[in-house]
């Protein structure tokens, strides 16, 4: 019943969304089935043979038809859930000669995504409508596990080791991904957004990233801070986390693990974003990806105007 499905289900993305849910409910009916059975064969059976002063027991043997009948039906059950369930994963499995290919490398905790004409983004995801994608993934570091909700596919990133996953995304819109295997102290924030795009909103954040540019700079930052993972590991109230806090950084003297102090500028936060590893704050391990590529011109200047916003110490 499709009432049912919208309201235990996520909504559907993809035709084999719709074909997983449809297994889904097959099981969830299948099990009410069976067990307002076997539990009024059980209701039943207390009541209609219930003890009764003198009743003596009578002997009873076996019944050939009912131990037929309950190994038979089960097992051709089982066979149906069976080729059913193979069949979908193999169609999970093999994408289409057509699909876009795009890397995805997890690291905690942010997605990189990386496209065939050397676009890259992280936490956010854009594909084109009834156009099919690959997803070809690993990891930098621990098992993360890529979860597109809506899309039904979820698949282990390990490692040492490419891992696939596809699918054909039929609805424009917003749709969220996340990682669903515990990675960590950031694990809960490893999560981004799936843009399901019409061609010409696609070709149009290719070119600008989707950055409009009537929003002031410091707003900018402030949206890019949630939306590309920095809030994973930078604070903006000082308190201690995986990165130094932006709160109070913009000109002051920062001390490095080489043992030299800078003065924090805006060339200095710029090289900081744009290739982590140049200058490592002391105490702080170099977790953070290289956003040189990632981030548009704009982008790099809404941060920067973001964290001089922040304050003092």
């Amino acid at each position: 019943m499709e009432w049912l499905r919208s309201l235990i289900l996520p909504a559907q993305g993809s035709p084999y969304a719709a074909q997983v849910d449809t297994f889904y409910m097959f099981l969830v009916w299948l099990s009410v089935f069976f067990f307002l059975l076997i539990a009024g064969v059980a209701v039943y059976s207390v009541i209609r043979f219930r003890h009764k002063p003198g009743d003596v027991t009578p002997h009873w043997t076996h019944n050939n038809k009912l131990e037929f009948a309950w190994t038979v039906i089960p097992l051709a059950i089982l066979m149906v859930i069976f080729v059913w369930g193979v069949k979908g994963y193999m169609e999970a499995a093999v994408p289409p000669g057509d699909a876009q290919e795009i890397r995805v490398t997890a690291k905690k905790w942010v997605w990189q995504f990386e496209y065939p004409d050397g676009t890259r983004a992280i936490n956010e995801l854009h594909v084109q409508v009834n156009k099919p994608v690959k997803f070809v993934m690993s990891s930098e570091d621990v098992i993360h596990d890529f979860f597109v909700v809506d899309m039904r596919v979820k698949h282990d990133i390990l490692p040492d080791r490419y891992t696939e996953i596809w699918f054909n995304p039929t609805v424009v819109g917003k749709h969220h991904f996340e990682c669903a295997e515990y990675c960590g102290r950031g694990h809960s924030d490893m999560g981004g957004t799936l843009y399901v795009d019409d061609d010409a909103s696609y070709q149009k954040w290719l070119e600008t990233g989707g950055v409009d540019a009537s929003i002031p700079l410091d707003k900018l930052g402030s949206m890019l801070y949630e939306s590309k993972g920095c809030s994973s590991c930078h604070t903006i109230d000082g308190s201690p986390s995986q990165g130094p806090s932006w709160k109070g950084v913009f000109g002051h003297p920062v001390q490095l693990s080489d043992g030299r102090t800078v003065i924090a500028d805006e060339n200095y936060i710029r090289e900081s974003i744009l290739v982590s590893g140049a200058k490592i704050v002391k105490g702080y391990d170099n977790i953070m990806p290289v956003f040189q590529g990632v981030l548009r011109q704009r982008e790099v200047d809404g941060l920067v105007a973001y964290i001089k916003t922040l304050g003092n110490k």
